[in-house]
C-alpha cells in the first residue's frame, strides 16, 4: 500500500475566506503571481480533520482508504489556497502522516529489521509501526526538531543498511499537485541534513561515521530528482536545516561533497537550499553559496538576522535569495513596513529579479487559519497573523516589492502594530518591578540536597526504588465530554466539580490497587498542561482551534502571552487537596515550570523572553507556596520543555541556561526543607545540559529514557555524579505496546550499574493522558511488579 493517494483526484476541503482585510489578497486564476514563497504548510487542517482520521484509521474505525482520501483533501486545498493567495513557489511533499523524516527514511528504504521489511512500496504497517511500535516491537526513537515543539522520528543507521527506493511519494504528490492545476516546488529533507539528524542503530559504534553513508543515499535522491524532473518539476527544494548548526570542517565538506555529486542529475532544475531556525555562520554561508548546481538559497531573516550581514558581504550573481522575513514560528502580525525596509535593502544587494520574499520556516510550527477563531476579541485579533493570513503577508510584500504596494493593507498593518503598543492590556508595571528585582539573587534553596532528601524521607517513609507516574492519566470521551459541556454551560460547576472528584477517587482508588508509592490526582480537569495555567494566569489569551502539531496525530493549543503576566487566585489548590484527602499515600501538587510554559507558548515579541519567563516564575511561585499550605507535601514542577529552547549556537546556551535554570530555582525557594520538590523533562539530548540540570537543585527529577535506548545513562557512565533523586522513565508511553515485568526489571538494573540505589525512583517515560486504561493498567501493574522484584533481590544480596 503506498503512502499517498493516487488517482481519481479528491475534491477539496472547502475553506472559508481570509480573516478580514486579508481576503484583499486573493486573486483571480489570471493575476500575476509575485515572486513569494512558502516553506512548507501545517498538514493537521483547519479543524484538525487528519488527527481525527489518523486516530480512527489506527483504531481500525475506518480504512485505510478512507484515511488517504481525507489526506488528498486536505493537501488539495492547501495548494489550491496558495495559488489563490498568488504564491508562485508553492511546495508539495510537505504533507506527512507523521513525520518527514519518517518520510524520508521511508524514501530510502531504511526501515530497521525489527519491523520484518521485505521490500517494496512501504505502507501504512510498516510505516506506522516505525513511528508508534506495535504489539511486538517498539517504535523508534523521537525527539525534538531543532528548538522547536516538533518532534520527529530518528533515523537509526549503520554500515549494513540496504537502502532502496521504496517510498514514490514526493513524486506522487508532485503529481497529484499538478493533475489540479498547480505545478509546485518538491520538497525533500536533504541528504547531509538527514544523515547529521540520524543516530546509529543498536549494536553499532556509536563512533560509526554516519556521513560514511552519504555515497549510499545519494544514487536514491538521483532515482527521486530523475522521476522528479520527468514528471515536469522546474524547481526542486532541499531542506538543509543543520547548516545553522556548529559544524565541523568535514560536515561541512560532505554538503559540499553530496551537491556536487547530485550536479549532473539536477541539471536542467532550479535548485532552492533552504535553511531556518538561525543565522548561518560564516563557514556554513561560504560553503552554502559555493555548492555545485544550486540555484538558490532560502534563509531565516526572523531568527537569523545576521545572515543578512553575511549576504551584504557576499552574495554570488544571479542567484536567487529567498528572504524568509515573514515569521514561520509565532502568530503575531507581520510589521510590513519593517519587513518591506529589510527587503529592499536586499534587493538593492541581489537585484530585483533574483529577490523572492518567503517565510522564515515552514509554517508548520504556527496555528492554521486565523478567521477560524471566533472567540478572540478584535483587539488582540488585529495583532495575529496564523499561517493562512502570513500566506496572504507574504504575498503582500512581494507585490508592493515589484511596485504594486497596496496602501489600505499597509496602513492596516501600521494600525494593528501601534494597537499592539500602546494599549493598556499589555503593560502591568507592578509585574514588571516584581521580575526586574529577581536579578539581584539567584534563588536557591537554604540546604544542601542531600540534607533535604533525608528530612523528606524521614516524613514520606518511602521504600527503595519508590514508584510513582508523571502526571496525567488516560483522558476518556467521557471525561472529555464532561469538560466541554462545562465550558459551554450545559452542566452546572457542582456537576462538573462531582464528574471531575468521581474521576480522581477512580484514579486514586487504581493507583492504591496497584500499590504505587507517590499518587498523582490523573489531572481529568485539564485539557493541555501549558494551556490550563494560561487561562488562570493575566496576560494570555487563548484560540479555540489554534492547534499545532506537536508529533503523529498529537496536536498542542499554545496560549498567546500578548502582555504582563501574574496569577489573580490559586489554580490548583482545591483539586491537589481535594485528591490527597482521599488517601494516606503521598499525593503530588503538579504544576507546569514557567519556562514549559513559556516555551509551549506564543511568546510575545517585543520584550526579551527570559523577562517574561521571570514573570511566570514569580506567579507558579505563588501557586507552590500555597500548595505547600495546603499540606501538599509533594509538589512537581514540569519542565518538559527546558531542553528544547536551548539556541542552537553553543555560544548561546550559558546565557540561557542561566535565566531558564534560575527561573525553574525561583518557583521553589520559598518552600520547607520536608517540601520535596519534583521535575519532569521530556524527549531531548540531555548529556549536554546535565550540569544545569544538577543545578536546577530540584529534590527527585523524572526524565525520558525508554525510548533513547537508555542514551541518558550514558552520561553517568561517563562519571557524572548525581545526588538528588532520579526517576529515568522505564517504559514507553508513546507506544501502545505493553512491557512486561521481565523487560522493566532490565531497565532498572541498568540503571543500578550507574546510579545509586537510594536516588533511583521507577516511573513511566511521561504521562498517560494518550494511553487507554486497557494499556496504562497492565503497564503500571508490570512497572510496580519490577520495582518489588528489585527490592528483594537488593534485600537478598545484604
Amino acid at each position: 500500500m503506498m503512502l499517498t493517494a493516487t488517482p481519481p483526484l479528491p475534491q477539496a476541503v472547502p475553506l472559508l475566506p481570509l480573516h478580514l482585510s486579508y481576503s484583499l489578497y486573493i486573486l483571480s486564476p489570471f493575476s500575476t503571481k509575485m515572486a513569494s514563497h512558502i516553506v512548507g504548510y501545517p498538514r493537521m487542517g483547519p479543524k484538525r480533520e487528519l488527527k481525527f482520521a489518523l486516530e480512527s484509521f489506527w483504531d481500525q474505525k475506518s480504512s485505510a482508504e478512507d484515511l488517504q482520501k481525507v489526506a488528498a483533501g486536505l493537501r488539495s486545498s492547501i495548494w489550491k489556497q496558495m495559488a489563490d493567495a498568488g504564491i508562485k513557489y508553492i511546495p508539495s511533499n510537505t504533507f506527512s502522516y507523521y513525520d518527514q523524516v519518517l518520510d524520508a527514511t521511508a524514501m530510502l528504504g531504511a526501515v530497521p529489521p525489527r519491523y520484518g521489511w521485505n521490500g517494496g512500496e512501504i505502507g501504512f504497517d510498516t510505516y506506522f509501526s516505525m513511528a508508534r511500535g506495535n504489539a511486538s516491537v517498539p517504535a523508534m526513537e523521537m525527539t525534538k526538531w531543532f528548538d522547536t515543539n516538533y518532534h520527529f522520528i530518528v533515523p537509526e543507521l549503520g554500515p549494513d543498511v540496504k537502502f532502496s527506493y521504496a517510498s514514490h511519494k514526493a513524486v506522487d504528490e508532485y503529481k497529484e499537485a499538478k493533475a489540479l492545476g498547480v505545478n509546485t516546488v518538491p520538497v525533500l529533507v536533504g541528504p547531509v541534513s538527514y544523515l547529521l539528524l540520524s543516530k546509529p542503530a543498536k549494536g553499532v559504534e556509536k563512533t560509526f561515521s554516519l556521513l560514511s553513508l552519504l555515497p549510499k543515499i545519494l544514487p536514491i535522491y538521483k532515482e527521486v530528482i530523475s522521476e522528479l524532473k520527468a514528471a515536469g518539476a522546474s524547481w526542486i527544494q532541499f531542506d538543509e536545516p543543520t547548516l545553522v548548526l556548529d559544524l565541523e570542517a568535514h560536515q561541512l565538506q560532505a554538503f559540499s561533497a553530496a551537491y556536487a555529486d547530485l550536479e549532473s542529475t539536477l541539471s536542467g532544475l532550479n535548485v532552492l537550499i533552504e535553511t531556518y531556525f538561525a543565522d548561518l555562520t560564516s563557514d556554513a554561508y561560504k560553503t552554502l553559496i559555493e555548492l555545485k548546481g544550486v540555484t538558490a538559497y532560502g534563509f531565516d531573516l526572523v531568527r537569523g538576522t545576521k545572515t543578512i550581514d553575511l549576504v551584504k558581504s557576499n552574495f554570488p550573481k544571479g542567484k536567487f535569495l529567498f528572504a524568509g522575513v515573514v515569521d514561520g514560528r509565532n502568530i503575531w502580525a507581520n510589521d510590513l513596513a519593517s519587513s518591506l525596509s529589510t527587503l529592499q535593502a536586499l534587493e538593492a544587494i541581489v537585484g530585483k529579479e533574483n529577490l523572492v520574499v518567503s517565510t522564515s520556516c515552514s509554517l508548520l510550527h504556527t496555528a492554521v487559519d486565523l478567521v477560524n477563531e471566533t472567540k478572540l476579541d478584535d483587539e488582540i485579533k488585529s495583532w495575529l497573523a496564523f499561517a493562512a493570513q502570513k500566506v496572504v503577508e507574504v504575498n503582500a510584500l512581494a507585490k508592493a516589492l515589484a511596485g504594486q504596494k497596496d496602501e489600505a493593507f499597509f496602513a492596516s498593518s501600521a494600525a494593528a502594530q501601534a494597537s499592539r503598543k500602546s494599549s493598556p492590556r499589555v503593560t502591568n508595571e507592578a509585574v514588571q518591578k516584581a521580575a526586574a528585582a529577581l536579578k539581584g539573587s539567584d534563588h536557591r534553596r537554604a540546604t544542601n540536597v542531600s540534607a533535604r532528601l533525608d528530612a523528606q524521607q524521614k516524613k514520606l517513609n518511602l521504600p527503595i526504588l519508590p514508584t510513582t507516574t508523571i502526571g496525567s492519566f488516560p483522558q476518556t470521551v467521557e471525561l472529555r465530554r464532561v469538560r466541554r459541556e462545562f465550558k459551554a454551560n450545559k452542566i452546572s460547576e457542582d456537576d462538573y466539580v462531582k464528574a471531575i472528584k468521581e474521576e480522581i477517587k477512580k484514579v486514586v482508588d487504581l493507583q492504591e490497587e496497584l500499590d504505587i508509592d507517590v499518587l498523582v490526582h490523573g489531572e481529568p480537569e485539564r485539557n493541555d498542561m501549558v494551556e490550563y495555567f494560561g487561562e488562570q494566569l493575566s496576560g494570555f489569551a487563548f484560540t479555540v482551534n489554534g492547534w499545532v502539531q506537536s508529533y503523529g496525530s498529537r496536536c498542542v493549543k499554545p496560549p498567546i502571552i500578548y502582555g504582563d503576566v501574574s496569577r489573580p487566585k490559586p489554580m490548583t489548590v482545591f483539586w491537589s487537596s481535594t485528591a490527597q484527602s482521599m488517601t494516606k499515600r503521598p499525593m503530588k501538587g503538579m504544576l507546569t515550570g514557567p519556562v514549559t510554559i513559556l516555551n509551549w507558548s506564543f511568546v510575545r515579541n517585543d520584550q526579551p523572553r527570559f523577562e517574561t519567563c521571570y514573570q511566570i516564575a514569580l506567579a507558579i511561585k505563588d501557586e507552590v507556596e500555597d500548595l505547600e499550605k495546603a499540606g501538599i507535601n509533594v509538589i512537581q514542577i514540569d519542565e518538559a520543555a527546558l531542553r528544547e529552547g536551548l539556541p542552537l549556537r553553543k555560544s548561546e546556551h550559558a546565557f540561557y541556561l542561566k535565566w531558564a535554570v534560575h527561573s525553574f530555582r525561583i518557583t521553589n525557594v520559598g518552600v520547607q526543607d520536608t517540601t520535596q520538590i519534583h521535575t519532569h523533562m521530556c524527549y531531548s539530548n540531555f548529556n549536554d545540559i546535565i550540569h544545569s540540570i544538577i543545578d536546577m537543585d530540584a529534590d527527585v527529577i523524572t526524565i525520558e529514557n525508554s525510548r533513547s535506548d537508555e542514551k541518558l545513562l550514558s552520561v553517568f557512565r561517563e562519571g557524572v555524579k548525581y545526588g538528588a533523586g532520579i526517576g529515568p522513565g522505564v517504559y514507553d508511553i508513546h507506544s501502545p505496546r505493553i512491557p512486561s515485568t521481565e523487560e522493566i526489571a532490565d531497565r532498572i538494573n541498568k540503571m543500578l550499574a550507574v546510579l545509586e540505589t537510594n536516588i533511583l525512583w521507577v516511573n513511566p517515560d511521561c504521562g498517560l493522558k494518550t494511553r487507554k486504561y486497557a494499556e496504562v493498567k497492565p503497564a503500571l501493574n508490570n512497572m510496580v511488579a519490577a520495582a518489588k522484584l528489585l527490592r528483594l533481590q537488593l534485600a537478598g544480596a545484604k
